[in-house]
């Protein structure tokens, strides 16, 4: 570890004003500390709180180098294949006559060979849409969930300064509420990316997702190795984190409830 680089992260476990966390996340992020996990413990937050930080400072941590957010889902058009399932025969028909009209004097086997080859093309294409669908739907969902769990975090805090302290406390529990939903909805999609890997088992397949990339579209490999291998587990640790900080704090706002009934009276 360079000295630059154990400086940073000697001042970011040592940060105590709020204010100050995003900076120095920032910092050890330039001197090469990109771990998010270690972040995290060096700072004493959450993992999503290290996100929201590092995207206050202008720094996006899914462009980390080895990570590849798709966060795409533009049109597929290969040889005429858009990768939607109600059309497929449509189109394998129509590339076939295209094929034909372009090759009048084609004999069987070479039709054969081409129909195999579309089939390859077909398959593959439909199979990419489905996966980078689900794998764009993962993406959009961890980041709504990091959004709000820092969101719960920023609630709480505005409760230490709020002018209407209820509406303020009101809008903080309302917050602890959409971070559960996030967090579950997260799991649904994560579970349901892990269920449909993508792979070539031939040539041909292998062929065709070259031409998949060569259109523009991207590698799936990197966005399958950023899944999350366990969100089950990991949904239950957000969960319980969430739920035994909401707790304590509920005491906290019981007092401070408690003292501002008690003065009124």
């Amino acid at each position: 570890m360079s000295k630059r680089r154990e400086e940073a992260m000697a001042a970011l476990r040592s940060w105590s004003r709020p204010g100050r966390r995003a900076d120095l996340l920032a910092t050890a992020w330039q001197a090469g500390e990109t771990n998010v996990s270690a972040l995290a413990e060096a700072a004493r937050i959450s993992r999503p709180t290290v996100y929201a930080d590092l995207r206050s400072r202008g720094i996006d941590p899914d462009r980390r180098k080895g990570t590849n957010m798709i966060l795409d889902l533009s049109p597929l058009d290969i040889e005429g294949f858009t990768g939607v399932g109600e059309q497929l025969d449509a189109e394998y028909d129509a590339a076939l006559l295209r094929y034909s009209k372009k090759h009048p004097g084609a004999d069987m086997e070479e039709g054969r060979t081409e129909g195999m080859r579309l089939v390859g093309l077909m398959d593959t294409t439909y199979r990419y849409a489905d996966v980078r669908n689900l794998l764009v739907h993962e993406q959009v969902a961890r980041a709504d969930r990091d959004r709000l769990l820092h969101q719960v975090e920023l609630r709480w805090e505005a409760l230490s300064t709020a002018s209407a302290w209820l509406a303020a406390h009101h809008a903080y529990v309302v917050a602890v509420d959409e971070a559960r939903i996030a967090i579950d909805m997260w799991r649904e999609r994560a579970e349901s990316a892990l269920r449909r890997p993508f792979f070539c088992s031939s040539p041909r397949d292998e062929a065709a997702y070259r031409q998949i990339q060569e259109a523009g579209h991207p590698a799936l490999e990197p966005a399958l190795a950023d899944l999350d291998q366990t969100p089950a587990q990991t949904a239950e640790i957000l969960l319980a984190n969430l739920d035994q900080a909401h707790e304590y704090r509920r005491q906290l706002a019981a007092e401070t409830l408690r003292f501002t009934q008690s003065v009124s009276q």
